[in-house]
């Protein structure tokens, strides 16, 4: 079956998931985003590789880091990028999505950035649009959020350099969780040989299993001689009824502490994509420890999203 984000010759033409996207496609972006690393630190943060390209940035559901990381990216690499708002646009009027995207596309759109509350809106807007135009899912309901997944990867190969002696375990709400399915293709296309989910049962998709994972209720079983700790936000706002007893339960026996994480190898690294409930799913002294590489994560998130949208661009 045809891959929807891979064009005629089997280049990148949208990056929509990190599902079916073979390992040549996840490495060259990670090695473009080596590059970008360095234009992120100079004294002027600019490379003319996207002047005079249009990027909208479509957000359906609100996000701060993403959006914010999004549009620096654009910027760095010299594109026109546009924001809207979507709850103050057209669609509180009532015009579809599809109908918006269209209008945009006369605009002399580029490439869209979108984020939305339904599973596979990017899909369907990737289909929809010119072959000129690109599009990238900054998260899609539950389903996928490919750029977090990569600046993971690059986080991930930075400290640890290679992907296939490493254990890493992926904690918290993996039901909820579009970060964590992004996480877990990745890992495993890119080699990484033992990935555990550490989560309450009622935190878990059914058959879990099937994606090649390693499942664990217990934190101490879990954790024991891991070299990645992937963290996850509890997702309360996608939660129907109640799937915990309390906050404080949940931090008592998936939270990650000191005492927890010492569980892991004296070198393993402590990850999270933000927002951060501290107190819920990590204590402030392991977030903020000598272990913790969560703001790394947010700064090499950039460069990741500048490598996306050149790689697009360029195809």
């Amino acid at each position: 079956m045809n891959n929807p984000q891979l064009n005629k010759n089997g280049k990148l033409q949208h990056l929509l998931t990190t599902e079916g996207l073979p390992a040549p496609i996840l490495l060259k972006i990670l090695d473009t985003a080596e590059s970008f690393v360095g234009v992120t630190q100079r004294d002027i943060k600019k490379v003319p590789l996207l002047r005079g390209k249009a990027i909208f940035n479509l957000f359906f559901e609100p996000s701060t880091r993403t959006r914010t990381t999004f549009e620096i990216a654009a910027k760095r690499l010299s594109a026109d990028v546009v924001n809207l708002n979507i709850a103050a646009s057209s669609q509180s009027k009532g015009e579809t999505m599809l109908d918006t995207v269209n209008n945009l596309s006369a605009m002399n759109a580029d490439m869209f950035i979108v984020r939305h509350s339904q599973s596979g809106a990017a899909h369907l807007i990737a289909r929809h649009v010119r072959p000129e135009i690109h599009v990238i899912n900054a998260g899609d309901g539950r389903h996928a959020h490919p750029t977090q997944a990569l600046l993971d990867m690059f986080t991930i190969r930075r400290y640890k350099k290679d992907f296939h002696n490493l254990r890493v375990a992926i904690v918290g709400d993996i039901l909820h969780s579009r970060v964590a399915r992004s996480q877990i293709h990745a890992l495993t296309t890119l080699g990484v040989p033992e990935v555990r989910v550490i989560s309450p049962k009622t935190l878990l998709p059914a058959k879990v299993e099937r994606l090649g994972v390693h499942v664990y209720h217990d934190m101490e079983q879990g954790l024991k001689d891991v070299d990645v700790v992937l963290m996850l936000r509890l997702q309360n706002e996608r939660m129907l009824g109640a799937r915990l007893p309390s906050a404080e339960e949940y931090f008592k026996h998936y939270g990650l502490t000191q005492e927890k994480l010492a569980l892991a190898k004296h070198d393993a690294i402590v990850m999270h994509p933000g927002p951060m409930n501290r107190g819920i799913e990590i204590d402030s002294a392991v977030a903020d420890g000598k272990q913790s590489v969560i703001l790394p994560q947010v700064t090499f998130g950039i460069a990741v999203r500048m490598a996306v949208m050149a790689i697009l661009a360029g195809n």
